[in-house]
């Protein structure tokens, strides 16, 4: 008998979904960064043994939108939630007591969540900022857990094993993602962006990949970063190349750890006006926006 089921990963910008996630799956996945709402398209990573296949996935943060990738990024989190076997509900140790996930949902009006009882496992993170003898107050059954000391992880895992459903596995046992190659490359890209860009920049751009052929050695990957204004493109270029350069080097750096193989990184700077709040865009990054209310 085998067990398959998909584990979405719910919380507010900065809960600590994606350092968990990476966590959970024991792979550097999801892109990480000090910066709330860094996750936009939900990332799916998998861990599996000689019985089970745990599909974790990581969508962007609950909040209420305001803008339109906000809204297409929301619309896409309930979607990833509402498909899932169990959700993991993360909250911050220091911030405890967690707030009901159904009280979350009314409170940032998500029209369209489903938080069925039984289906929620409320999980506090970043265990390690809190001394255990301030844990006393915390609900029976909450899982502590620290993505960093590993603290809470096998408990954690062991629980959600026996709540999947019986099933065969649905990808391979030696796959650790369910997406391809190309999502992952733009995702470290964006991420080696908002760690060489400081302030509100990094969440004016987006990356699309222009060329990936793996068939070269090294794996040659062309990609734009996309901006919304003349006046930022400059920024992002940096004095004399500087700051695409070392968006680039970190990039290439991580995309060759990953793909266990050389890689020619090229990066280009364009201009998208306003694509934050253009459907075509957003549509063009896997992002569009919602056109009726999620069911």
């Amino acid at each position: 008998m085998t067990r398959c089921g998909i584990v979405a990963l719910a919380g507010a910008p900065n809960a600590g979904k994606s350092t968990l996630m990476n966590a959970l799956v024991g792979e550097p996945l999801a892109i990480v960064s000090p910066k709330p709402q860094t996750t936009r398209e939900p990332v799916r990573g998998l861990l599996t043994d000689e019985t089970t296949q745990i599909i974790f996935v990581d969508p962007a943060g609950l909040l209420d939108p305001g803008y339109p990738l906000q809204k297409a990024m929301v619309r896409a989190a309930i979607a990833s939630l509402n498909d899932a076997d169990l959700v993991l509900h993360l909250h911050p140790l220091p911030e405890a007591p967690a707030p009901p996930l159904k009280q979350v949902a009314r409170e940032l009006k998500l029209d369209g969540l489903e938080v069925t009882p039984g289906r929620v496992l409320t999980v506090y993170t970043k265990a390690d900022l809190v001394a255990p003898s301030r844990r006393s107050a915390l609900p029976p059954d909450a899982f502590v857990v620290s993505a960093s000391s590993k603290e809470g992880i096998p408990a954690l895992l062991e629980t959600i094993r026996a709540r999947l459903p019986e099933s065969p596995f649905l990808y391979d046992a030696d796959d650790i993602g369910t997406q391809p190659l190309r999502f992952f490359a733009a995702e470290f890209i964006r991420e080696a962006a908002y760690a060489e860009l400081e302030q509100e920049l990094p969440y004016c751009v987006a990356v699309e990949i222009e060329e990936f052929v793996e068939s070269r050695t090294p794996v040659y990957i062309r990609a734009t970063l996309a901006v919304e204004r003349e006046s930022q493109k400059p920024i992002v270029l940096g004095k004399g190349g500087r700051t695409i350069k070392a968006i680039g080097t970190k990039a290439r750096v991580r995309l060759e750890a990953f793909l266990g193989l050389r890689v020619h990184l090229a990066l280009w700077v364009a201009v998208w006006p306003k694509w934050r709040k253009s459907s075509t865009a957003l549509t063009r990054l896997g992002l569009p926006l919602p056109t009726e209310p999620p069911r």
